[in-house]
């Protein structure tokens, strides 16, 4: 009988390699993203011609008028590429904000706040506490663009090897919070003006006047983050660590860095300042008259604050960045400021690259009407089918989760969704909010991370691993994260079930459905 469920698993094993192999081949014969969105648009030109031709329309749902493909290659087509291919760039939401977003975060990133943070609170976590202190600062290195991949993942390894546990188990235990919880923070991050801005611009397709702040999706991504640290510390302590067993190889056990006094107390100040710019902050819309509350409404949602909501996050990297560094010394002055500055601006021009592309795709689309068109057929369809309401999100979601098992970047795949998708959920019955999509996106987006060799990271997850075993591979690293895989996705599928059925919004101007 053993024999056999022996024969068994070594065949079930060779399949998943096997499966894992294909993975790996197609994901590798994708273009670069820029290319990939350059194509696209070409086949967005060429695909307006032919619904042109062949009386592509629909009817608008909202005001009656009928929608009629906009033929890219006439001469008006053209004329209009032509003179708005910069506009188009400029124009295009997630590259203002990211941009702006980036000059808190690289102060904060180059005088060293972020890795400190990090440092501290997986050092001072309590024995008991230490796997979910891992998991829980994997959740905050979103804040930092690679903190997480570069420093917490091997800390997180070597931590565990330290205190007599296997090592595997705390990169494990760090990966399944850098990586399988993208989806979740305690905190705005820079991801979240790059996915609301493509929103916003899929959503204004159906309708021209609708805004997607970064923070749509915030209450939904701060329980989220209980829900990551509860779930990655159970399958880390009850599956991953048991299978590991104890770990036998020959790693010397490193000593880990302890935080000097003067990092500490720069940390300190750090946190006070972030505390008082919060309370500014919070001094310019609490209060009935508040500077920036709505002047005419009073509203808060719909105000000021809300719609320059990026200068706040800016606020709260740059001032407790710039505190640390002028404590710790990492920060002498302006000329420091500025390096830091131009460090993290240097490490932007591929995304700019990226940018410009993505964005003649989009704009293409839109002004091709074949979007609001396949939008309004294919709700039409969703709805004859019946496939509305929590049976839909579920499957948008498990579709999200497959893509990315094929192409890594976020933002890419969501200026590739988000105008077909958003719209298409904008128009059944009830009418999704875009923010409710986005948040389905992002739980697909995260969750398969861990088990995509397309994932930029992944081979520097290996190199890691390596260090405690040379055999370690891609397939030990794909065998040890799918728990964390399969158990993030049930959970996070329950939590949006909940939330739905509750009818809780998601963050700040961010309802599960459009009033009508």
């Amino acid at each position: 009988m053993k024999g056999f469920v022996g024969k068994i698993r070594a065949k079930a094993s060779k399949l998943f390699v096997r499966s894992l192999d294909y993975v790996e081949i197609i994901g590798n014969k994708l273009p670069h993203p820029a290319t990939l969105f350059l194509l696209l648009a070409v086949i967005v030109v060429i695909l307006s011609w032919l619904g042109h031709t062949l009386g592509a329309q629909a009817t608008h749902p909202v005001d009656g008028s009928v929608i009629e493909a906009r033929n890219l290659l006439s001469a008006d087509g053209i004329r209009w590429m032509y003179t708005n291919l910069i506009e188009n760039f400029l124009k295009f939401p997630p590259l203002g904000y990211v941009l702006v977003v980036m000059i808190g975060i690289g102060v904060a990133e180059g005088s060293g706040l972020f890795t400190t943070m990090i440092r501290s609170l997986v050092l001072s976590a309590p024995p008991k506490l230490i796997t979910g202190a891992i998991v829980l600062a994997g959740i905050l290195s979103h804040l930092a663009s690679e903190a997480g991949y570069v420093i917490l993942i091997p800390l997180g390894a070597m931590i565990f090897h330290a205190l007599g546990r296997h090592p595997m188990a705390g990169l494990a235990a760090a990966f399944a919070g850098v990586s399988g919880g993208f989806g979740a923070n305690f905190f705005i991050g820079s991801i979240d003006p790059v996915l609301a801005g493509i929103s916003q611009s899929a959503a204004q397709m159906i309708m021209p006047n609708i805004t997607v702040n970064p923070a749509v999706n915030y209450y939904f991504m701060f329980v989220s983050s209980f829900l990551v640290v509860i779930v990655g510390t159970w399958v880390t302590e009850r599956i991953v660590e048991p299978r590991l067993g104890k770990y036998e190889g020959t790693a010397e056990k490193l000593p880990i860095e302890q935080l000097k006094p003067k990092e500490k107390k720069a940390l300190r100040w750090a946190g006070f300042s972030l505390l008082i710019t919060i309370a500014l902050l919070a001094l310019t819309v609490i209060p009935e008259n508040g500077i920036f509350r709505d002047p005419e409404t009073k509203s808060v949602l719909h105000s000021p604050f809300f719609n320059g909501i990026i200068i706040a996050i800016l606020l709260m990297f740059f001032i407790p960045g710039l505190v640390y560094g002028l404590i710790v010394g990492s920060i002498k002055s302006d000329k420091d400021v500025a390096k830091y500055l131009g460090k993290s601006m240097s490490g932007m021009g591929g995304y700019i690259v990226l940018v410009f592309f993505a964005a003649q795709f989009v704009y293409f689309f839109n002004y091709s009407n074949l979007g609001i068109i396949f939008a309004i057929k294919g709700a039409h369809t969703l709805q004859s089918i019946g496939l509305t309401g929590i049976t839909l999100i579920i499957a948008f979601i498990l579709l999200s989760a497959f893509i990315n098992m094929f192409m890594g970047s976020a933002s890419a795949k969501w200026a590739i969704m988000a105008p077909v998708f958003i719209p298409m959920l904008m128009l059944i019955d009830p009418p999704y909010h875009p923010g409710l999509t986005q948040a389905a996106f992002r739980i697909g987006d995260s969750v398969t991370n861990l088990i995509t060799p397309m994932m930029s990271y992944f081979a520097l997850i290996v190199t890691f691993a390596q260090k405690y075993d040379e055999k370690y591979g891609i397939g030990t690293i794909i065998s040890t994260m799918i728990p964390y895989t399969v158990m993030l996705t049930l959970g996070w599928i329950i939590l949006l079930i909940i939330w739905m059925l509750i009818g809780l919004p998601l963050g700040p101007d961010g309802p599960l459905y459009i009033p009508m």
